[in-house]
């Protein structure tokens, strides 16, 4: 069963989808229609940022967090390099 969407678009928006249906010899409801129905059921999961990641393997005992010596090293190091 069909029934009547009724969508709000920028004028420049629908001259420009009307024209590229007319090129194609498609309707815009068609148009429309096939993009709706190609869309997925179940949203895909998100990448995590290489960042949550990292810390997501701390948390799963994947990685262990470097100890305050260490990191107070990592420190210095870098003020090191960066100041001589």
């Amino acid at each position: 069963m069909q029934t009547k969407l009724t969508l709000r678009l920028e004028k420049s928006v629908i001259r420009k989808a009307k024209t590229w249906g007319k090129k194609r010899g498609i309707s815009l409801s068609q148009a429309v229609s096939e993009f709706f129905s190609q869309l997925p059921e179940k949203p895909a999961p998100r990448a995590l940022s290489p960042w949550t990641q990292g810390l997501a393997g701390i948390a799963s005992g994947g990685g262990r967090p470097n100890t305050d010596e260490a990191l107070r090293a990592e420190y210095l190091d870098h003020l090191e390099k960066k100041h001589g």
